[in-house]
C-alpha cells in the first residue's frame, strides 16, 4: 500500500503489568526510530554491494565465524527495529479495538508477502525451484515478526519478557546438548552443528550457498528473541514515564546486554551464523544505546537537521533493501561483450573496471562503488521521500 504521507505511530493503551502506557496519540512518530532503521538500511546496502567480493574494506566483511564486525550489526539491528515497529503497530490497533484474531491474520499476511518477496528475489531471474534457496533475509524477517507478533498478540507484557530467556536459554540447550549423528554433542563449528544438520536434513542441500545457512531453521530462534528484544524496548520508549528515566534505562538495558553477551560468549561464542545467545545480547545491547542516543538527540532535542538521508531510506525501508537488491543482480547478470569472448564482463564488473578499479587501488575502488551505489539509491528514494510516498507492506 501506497501512502501520501506519514502515518503517525499510534501509541498502545495502558498494559497490564511492567509498564503503563500513554493513552491514544496519533499525532507523534518516534522520529528517531526512522533515523535508526535508515542508518541500517544504508548500512545494508553499503556491505551487500562492494565493488568485487575479493576487494572488501576490512570492516564490511562479516566474520569468518565466531566473533563480530561492525557489519555483523546490521542485520540484527534491523530485527530490533522491528520489534519496536510491531509494539507499536499492534498496540495501535488493539487501542481501537481491532480483534486479537484480526490482528494475527494482518501479521501472517504481511509475513507472507515478505517471505514472498524474498523467494522472489532469491530465485531471480531464472527460478531454478530445484536449486532455490529457501531462506534468506528477507523469510528470515518474516519468521521472526510472525512469532513475535503471536507472542504479543497472545501474551501480557510479562510473557513477553518470559519468552525472552525462555528462547534464548532453549536454544542454548539444544544447541550444547543434542547430539549431532556421527559428531557428537556441543560441537559448534561451520559443518559439526546441530543447526547445520537440520537444514541439510530438513531443506536439502541444492539450495546452500555452502554446507550451512546463515539464515537456517533453528538459528531463527535467535533472530526472534532480538525481535523480542525489541519488542520489550518499544514497550519501555512508549511508557508514561518521564523522558530522562526512559533514556537512562535504555542505556543502562544496552550496556547490561553487551556485558551479558560478552561474558556469556565465554560458553557461548558470539556467532552470528549461528545467531547465538550470546550475540543476541550483545548486538541488542548495542542497539539499544544507539537508539537511546537517537532517541534523545532527534526527538527530545529536536536535533533533527543532519537526518535526511537516513529518513529517506528509513521511511522506505523494505523497498530500498528489494528493489536495490534486484538491481544489484541485474547488474550482476546482464553481460557487455567485448571484442574478444574473453573479454566479456557483466555490467558491474564494466562499470567497476572503468569508472573506478582504472584509477584506484583495488579495494579503495571496491569501497567507492558501495558508497556510490548507496548514494544512487537515496537520490531516488529521495524523490519517493519529497513527494511524501512511502510503500508500506
Amino acid at each position: 500500500m501506497v501512502k501520501q504521507a506519514l502515518v503517525a505511530a499510534p501509541r498502545s493503551s495502558p498494559g497490564p503489568d511492567l509498564v503503563a502506557t500513554t493513552p491514544h496519540d496519533t499525532t507523534a512518530r518516534l522520529q528517531s526510530l526512522d533515523v535508526f532503521r535508515g542508518i541500517t538500511i544504508a548500512a545494508m546496502l553499503l556491505v551487500n554491494n562492494p565493488g568485487s567480493w575479493s576487494h572488501v574494506y576490512a570492516p564490511l566483511q562479516h566474520a569468518a565465524w565466531h566473533g563480530s564486525t561492525p557489519t555483523d550489526l546490521v542485520f540484527p539491528f534491523f530485527l530490533f527495529i522491528v520489534g519496536i515497529t510491531t509494539t507499536y503497530s499492534l498496540g495501535g490497533m488493539m487501542d481501537r479495538g481491532v480483534p486479537r484474531r484480526t490482528l494475527l491474520r494482518k501479521a501472517l499476511v504481511r509475513a507472507a508477502i515478505i517471505f514472498g518477496l524474498g523467494l522472489t528475489l532469491q530465485g531471480f531471474p531464472h527460478y531454478d525451484l530445484a536449486h532455490l534457496r529457501l531462506l534468506g533475509v528477507l523469510q528470515r524477517i518474516a519468521l521472526s515478526y510472525l512469532v513475535a507478533a503471536a507472542i504479543v498478540l497472545s501474551t501480557p507484557i510479562r510473557g513477553q519478557a518470559a519468552a525472552l530467556p525462555a528462547l534464548l536459554v532453549g536454544y542454548w540447550v539444544l544447541l550444547v546438548s543434542v547430539p549431532v549423528p556421527g559428531v557428537g554433542r556441543g560441537i559448534l563449528e561451520p559443518d559439526l552443528n546441530l543447526a547445520n544438520w537440520i537444514d541439510l536434513h530438513v531443506i536439502g542441500t541444492n539450495h546452500l550457498p555452502g554446507t550451512w545457512d546463515p539464515e537456517g531453521i533453528l538459528s531463527t530462534l535467535g533472530a526472534i528473541a532480538t525481535v523480542l528484544c525489541g519488542v520489550l524496548a518499544g514497550h519501555w520508549i512508549r511508557s508514561t514515564r518521564e523522558v530522562a528515566p526512559k533514556v537512562i534505562r535504555l542505556m543502562l538495558a544496552g550496556g547490561t546486554g553487551i556485558l551479558i553477551g560478552l561474558l556469556w560468549s565465554q560458553l557461548f561464542p558470539i556467532n552470528k551464523s549461528l545467531w547465538t545467545g550470546s550475540y543476541v545480547a550483545f548486538t541488542a545491547g548495542i542497539a539499544c544505546v544507539i537508539l537511546a542516543g537517537l532517541y534523545w538527540l532527534v526527538d527530545v532535542r529536536g536535533r533533527r537537521r543532519w537526518t535526511w538521508p537516513f529518513l529517506v531510506f528509513g521511511t522506505n525501508a523494505i523497498t530500498a533493501y528489494w528493489v536495490s537488491s534486484l538491481v544489484a543482480i541485474v547488474l550482476d547478470w546482464i553481460v557487455i561483450a567485448g571484442p574478444g569472448e574473453e573479454e566479456a564482463r557483466v555490467l558491474k564488473t564494466y562499470l567497476y573496471d572503468t569508472v573506478l578499479a582504472s584509477w584506484l587501488p583495488p579495494v579503495p575502488a571496491s569501497l567507492a562503488y558501495a558508497i556510490g551505489y548507496v548514494l544512487l539509491w537515496l537520490v531516488l528514494l529521495g524523490i519517493l521521500y519529497r513527494r511524501r510516498i512511502f510503500i508500506r507492506i
